[in-house]
């Protein structure tokens, strides 16, 4: 090829090159033009929503909370589709009034129930299974009462080893099988929404810790190394889909059944990372008379550096609002 061809051919490319870069750049001015409007104002379009945060900490009454943390998160329906099997687990494990603080507000319970519906779920259980007479605390944690009026949701205890199936956990390093309830292996959503409390052996009792309330044999876990068994139990069959931690009142001291110190930071931490939401409540509340950071919660920073979620609260994006 002589060397005037080539000359050409290059005037050529970079011709059509500066035309696309010119059209690409007008286009954009257009678009940008049109969603300013009339006023100059840049109008933000839908493709250009916000990301989900990380973790969002509502404050206000325990509702009305609830219901701005999950519209932080794009809805329930995020979470739950038409058709899901729902296993909702809280803490009532104790046969204490809510105001004691040992069990999950059963207001939010309702409305997580409510929420599930709405969105389709064919079937909600909400189970616990308890450490005390299972009617008692069936009676006195009030969920029972709270959610007998909404159709095809089941508040029920599980204290019966008939109710749980023997599971490997592939991914155990201490916990390698327990008894898993049944209707969470056959659920298609799981819900951790625990009540923000103390607890002797763990020093906090939130999401994670709370699935011990799913397995049928805990006092081996006692017996062992707790903290590994308790992210043993998450990183496989009791992953959390969503965490709703109560925090509208928090057991600070005497915990997991009190009666102790009793905060009201009207609050709920709701995120699609348990234990990121367990990070954030360590930080965010006071516990036994002084403030923590999450990795001196063991079973947190197990869980953190196995790969099971995140407590780099620094590096997230946390969303906090008052209702």
């Amino acid at each position: 090829m002589s060397e005037k061809m080539e000359n050409v051919i290059i005037a050529g490319w970079l011709k059509k090159a500066l035309n696309r870069r010119d059209f690409l750049k007008t286009n954009l001015k257009g678009a940008l033009a049109l969603a300013a409007g009339s006023s100059g104002i840049l109008i933000p379009r839908a493709g250009f929503s916000e990301a989900v945060p990380d973790v969002v900490v509502a404050q206000g009454s325990p509702v009305e909370a609830l219901k701005a943390a999950i519209k932080q998160i794009g809805g329930m329906t995020t979470v739950v589709k038409p058709g899901n099997r729902v296993l909702i687990k809280p803490n009532m494990s104790w046969a204490s009034k809510p105001e004691m603080a040992a069990n999950t507000n059963p207001l939010i319970v309702k409305e997580l129930a409510i929420m599930c519906k709405e969105a389709g779920a064919s079937s909600i259980i909400v189970a616990d299974y308890t450490l005390q007479d299972p009617s008692s605390c069936l009676s006195n944690a009030g969920i029972l009462d709270a959610c007998k009026d909404i159709s095809g949701v089941s508040v029920i205890t599980t204290n019966s080893d008939v109710l749980y199936k023997e599971t490997e956990f592939a991914n155990a390093v201490t916990m390698k099988k327990n008894g898993v309830l049944k209707d969470r292996l056959n659920a298609d959503v799981l819900i951790a929404v625990p009540i923000a409390k103390t607890h002797q052996a763990t020093g906090v009792s939130l999401s994670m810790k709370g699935m011990m309330g799913l397995v049928w044999d805990r006092r081996s876990m006692h017996m062992t190394n707790l903290s590994s068994c308790i992210v043993d139990i998450c990183m496989n069959s009791l992953k959390a889909d969503l965490t709703v931690i109560d925090g509208s009142r928090v057991l600070s001291t005497n915990g997991p059944g009190g009666p102790g110190k009793i905060l009201e930071p009207n609050t709920i931490i709701v995120s699609r990372d348990m234990v990121a939401a367990d990070a954030y409540a360590v930080s965010a509340f006071e516990w036994y008379g002084k403030m923590y950071e999450p990795k001196q919660v063991e079973h947190i920073r197990i869980a953190s550096e196995r790969g099971l979620g995140r407590m780099d609260l620094e590096k997230m994006t946390i969303k906090k609002l008052t209702v």
